[in-house]
Order: C-alpha cells, then structure tokens, then sequence
C-alpha cells in the first residue's frame, strides 16, 4: 500500500451514519468531497483520528455489510 501525503480534513463536511445510534450513542461519520477517499471518524471524538479509506475499499466494505443484514 502506498503512502499519500495527509488530506486537509478542515475542509469536509462531515455526516452520521444513517446506521449510527441516534440516541448519540455508537456514531461514525463520514466526509464526502475528497477525491478516491472516505474519511471516517467517531463523533464523539471530533478532535481525534480519522481514518481515510480508498473510495473502492470502503464501497466493498459498505456492500458487504448491507448484504450480512437479515
């Protein structure tokens, strides 16, 4: 895997989940507008880490979870 140079998250505009707790409890957000990445990040850490995914890898990840629902 290749190292990119860091992307300026001071610039996205980041949203829950639709399958975070609304009850403020589990929250993942993610941020659109970044070219071949998804950061995500907890909520209830703004401040803290991200993690930024390959836009194809997180859509992978995305797909398997909604087929794994009942």
């Amino acid at each position: 895997m290749e190292r990119t140079s860091r992307p300026d998250l001071s610039v996205v505009a980041w949203r829950r989940s639709s399958y975070s707790n609304q009850a403020g409890g589990d929250c993942v957000e993610v941020a659109d507008g970044l070219p071949g990445l998804v950061p995500v990040r907890d909520s209830k850490a703004p401040q803290g880490l991200a993690l930024c995914f390959e836009r194809a890898s997180w859509a992978d990840f995305i797909g398997d979870l909604k087929s794994r629902r009942p």
